[in-house]
């Protein structure tokens, strides 16, 4: 059996562990640094803000796979096909697969790193935030994108006192603009949030607070860094790799590195959006089929990724090219600041190529779904705008039961309506086993109220196939619920990739990425 190492034992490296381990066919090593079991880091946010205890978010460890936590790897060899370890210890590989993820960027700021100053990264730094987040602790949080924003709110439902500072014009301007970034600052200002925009922060002192560029000082208890990440490339880069913002791969996942390869946040793929965690999962699935010989075929060819803020009390997605405006572009946009929503959508040839949506979640589902497939908008665009529902098609907000076999529910994971169904009858009859057998709301977790519906639905109207191996009289096993739902879904649902329906409230971030450039020095 083929000797696998993996280096990283996050969200990606963990689920390229379990696309193994359900192929079978090698032997599996995962080192990891953290002295924690991988967790799923995308719900950090949500422990912060007190919505899921910190245990809770601890990932399934996958069967027969040798982990190793809290153990650094310091040097690679590929000459020798050799993987050092911090303690010295040598590990023979036969492929390597880089799975490191990214590291927190801190900001060039006097007194930073220092006392009272913590990032916001990984599960240690999340429950070093919330040791300071004491009510009526005051915070100030340095950032204001995804993650900062996210920060921000969670700290504020606790009820601390809580500053953004960001030197942009606007929140989260690489995926809004000024109109929707004027509309979110309203709309966490009313959560609770106070917002500074186009200030610098200078220093930081410990008992005093942050000096802003523009002379102010923000009095604060502690200061909360969630300025931007950078790819976690060294361990590649000592060993010779190709290294631009992240390692660079091919199609194959592969590196410039013989029997090397490369996943996740510290991968370089021009059709990987950067900072999101299903790209590194579509990924994983491709290279475990091609290190295990499960489809030698398999290509990586890109993630179409949505953004999407997940914060208690705000509902915003946005896709493709938000800032498109040339004269071949065809702009529409609805600003409603007083009711907290705004709506903007860039069309090209008919075809949606960007939009926001903030407080119009039916209308985030049919422009993901417009953008996905290519289709032609609708001839109705203010009916569109305002997310009335596609000719012949449900909204995510009426009866789930009720959507199409193709409708994308779990965007995470790629788990459509149909891979339900089919794994539901395929013995999956809880929701429980439900996810087991599909890996539906296990990722961000946002689609777990349409997970349960459609749970509920089968449950009422479809009568399930027996939860028991009659066989071998013992329960049938996640793993082969989901093969077996993959049996059925692909004789049933032959024409689901045709026409998906992509709801916005699976789509997940897994650290906001700044390679380019860093929400500290915009």
């Amino acid at each position: 059996m083929r000797r696998i190492v993996v280096v990283g034992n996050g969200m990606v490296g963990a689920r390229f562990a379990d696309e193994v381990r359900r192929r079978g066919g090698a032997r599996l090593t995962v080192v990891g640094a953290e002295t924690h079991p991988a967790y799923n880091r995308v719900l950090l946010s949500t422990v912060l803000a007190g919505g899921i205890d910190p245990a809770a978010i601890a990932l399934p460890v996958a069967d027969h796979v040798d982990v190793r936590s809290g153990t650094a790897a310091v040097s690679l060899h590929p000459a020798t096909r050799t993987l050092t370890l911090a303690d010295g210890t040598p590990l023979p590989y036969d492929d390597l697969v880089l799975a490191t993820g990214s590291r927190a960027w801190l900001p060039p700021v006097a007194g930073v790193p220092g006392p009272g100053v913590v990032g916001f990264r990984d599960l240690d730094d999340c429950l070093a935030i919330l040791d300071m987040a004491r009510p009526g602790a005051r915070l100030v949080v340095l950032g204001g994108g995804l993650l900062g924003l996210e920060a921000a709110r969670g700290l504020a439902a606790r009820g601390v006192e809580v500053t953004v500072v960001h030197p942009a014009g606007h929140l989260m301007e690489r995926q809004l603009d000024a109109g929707a970034g004027a509309v979110l600052a309203e709309v966490v200002a009313e959560l609770g949030v106070q917002v500074q925009l186009g200030v610098g922060a200078v220093s930081w002192a410990a008992g005093t607070g942050l000096t802003c560029d523009d002379g102010t000082v923000i009095a604060a208890d502690g200061l909360v860094v969630a300025a931007g990440v950078r790819a976690e490339t060294t361990l590649a880069s000592d060993a010779g790799a190709r290294v631009d913002r992240g390692i660079v791969v091919d199609d194959r996942l592969r590196t410039s590195l013989e029997h090397v390869y490369a996943i996740g946040d510290c991968a370089q793929h021009d059709g990987a959006p950067a900072g999101l965690v299903q790209p590194g999962w579509d990924q994983a699935a491709v290279l475990a089929d091609l290190l295990t010989g499960a489809d030698p075929t398999a290509r990586y060819r890109g993630t179409r990724a949505v953004t999407r803020l997940k914060a208690s009390g705000i509902d915003l997605t946005a896709v493709g090219d938000v800032h498109a405006d040339d004269d071949t572009v065809e702009l529409l946009r609805l600003t409603d600041s007083r009711r907290g929503r705004y709506a903007k959508l860039a069309l090209r040839d008919d075809r949606v190529v960007g939009g926001i949506m903030i407080g119009f979640p039916d209308a985030a589902a049919s422009m993901i779904q417009l953008h996905d497939n290519g289709s032609p908008a609708p001839s109705d665009r203010l009916a569109l705008l305002l997310g009335r529902a596609l000719p012949g098609e449900a909204t995510p907000t009426s009866d789930p039961g009720h959507l199409p076999a193709a409708a994308v529910v779990c965007r995470c994971n790629t788990v459509t309506k149909g891979s339900l169904v089919a794994a539901w009858r395929a013995g999956a009859t809880d929701l429980t086993a439900l996810r087991g057998a599909t890996r539906a709301a296990t990722g961000c977790g946002s689609c777990a109220g349409t997970v349960e519906g459609i749970c509920a639905w089968l449950a009422a109207t479809d009568t399930p196939a027996p939860t028991r191996d009659e066989s071998h009289e013992r329960p049938v096993a996640a793993a082969q619920l989901r093969e077996r739902a993959v049996r059925a879904e692909s004789g049933e649902l032959h024409e689901r990739h045709s026409r998906a329906i992509q709801l916005p409230d699976c789509a997940v971030r897994s650290e906001e990425s700044t390679h380019e450039r860093t929400e500290g020095a915009a």
